[in-house]
């Protein structure tokens, strides 16, 4: 793989959500800014195999390197869908499907930045969560899913994100974690600075301003709240929440960089560019 221009760009997108006709359409338009530059997908591209290709393949024909992880809608199995794929097989699938596209996907080895604020390790992630982030009274899983039940805010994959051969979602989450973490732990210690891209945020505080706080389990794993520290860490790439903006833990930055529903990004204001830069300060 050839090292990007010197001033190449670090670019970075998620939640794009291209069932919705208006987010396909700002997919289509989806354009470097400068020749050379990479892109990050934090996930959430859409829901069925056929929306996903769709979407990969046309930002992999116009970005020199565009790196995927998965989100909860990629992992849904969709009534009718073809091929009728549950959980991990669904996940492979999904790999199979970018390395043919020629997207790095977290079973890659993590590639090497060297463009505008370079170099950096890009780490994509693919870890889930395990209900850990309660909210507030709530000590226990069963507890937080008899409240949100009963506030009627649950999230859909307790009905179509199957975890399948694992038997829950939390223990599927745990080998991610323990798969990711080992190989976190063989990396070489050159002094590079790692840029994490997961779907969901390492630590729980961003979740603190959800409009409905029983959603935050649905939204991570304490089992990576120190990840950003324990780890040489130049940014914390994320989506899900559909909040995008920059907040600091630790002196880490963290970016969430979704798009969102039509119905949430056409309230938003001002001109806030869709494709954010990884690395601002280069």
């Amino acid at each position: 793989m050839p090292a990007p221009q010197s001033d190449a760009r670090l670019l970075a997108v998620s939640d794009l959500h291209i069932t919705y006709p208006e987010n396909r359409a700002i997919v289509a338009e989806l354009k470097p800014i400068t020749p050379g530059d990479w892109l990050l997908v934090a996930g959430d591209v859409a829901d069925r195999v056929e929306d996903i290709t769709w979407a990969l393949r046309r930002l992999a024909d116009r970005f020199e390197r565009v790196v995927w992880v998965p989100g909860n809608h990629e992992l849904w199995t969709m009534p009718d869908e073809s091929p009728d794929l549950r959980g991990v097989a669904r996940y492979e699938h999904l790999v199979s499907v970018c390395r043919s596209l020629g997207v790095i996907t977290p079973e890659d080895a993590y590639p090497l930045w060297e463009g505008a604020g370079g170099p950096v390790r890009i780490v994509p992630l693919f870890l889930l969560y395990d209900y850990t982030f309660l909210p507030a009274g709530h000590h226990t899983k069963a507890s937080a899913l008899e409240y949100a039940h009963g506030t009627g805010v649950v999230c859909t994959d307790e009905y179509l994100l199957h975890p399948d051969p694992y038997p829950t979602r939390e223990a599927w989450c745990r080998a991610r974690v323990e798969l990711t973490g080992r190989r976190l732990a063989e990396l070489e210690d050159d002094g590079v600075p790692l840029v994490f891209v997961n779907h969901y945020p390492l630590v729980r505080e961003p979740t603190d301003i959800l409009r409905y706080p029983e959603f935050a389990q649905w939204c991570g794993t304490t089992a990576t709240r120190d990840w950003h520290r324990r780890y040489p860490t130049a940014a914390m790439i994320y989506g899900h929440l559909h909040i995008p903006r920059v907040t600091w833990y630790d002196g880490v930055r963290f970016e969430e960089v979704s798009l969102g529903y039509p119905r949430e990004w056409k309230r938003r204001p001002g001109t806030r560019r869709l494709l954010r830069d990884v690395l601002p300060e280069a």
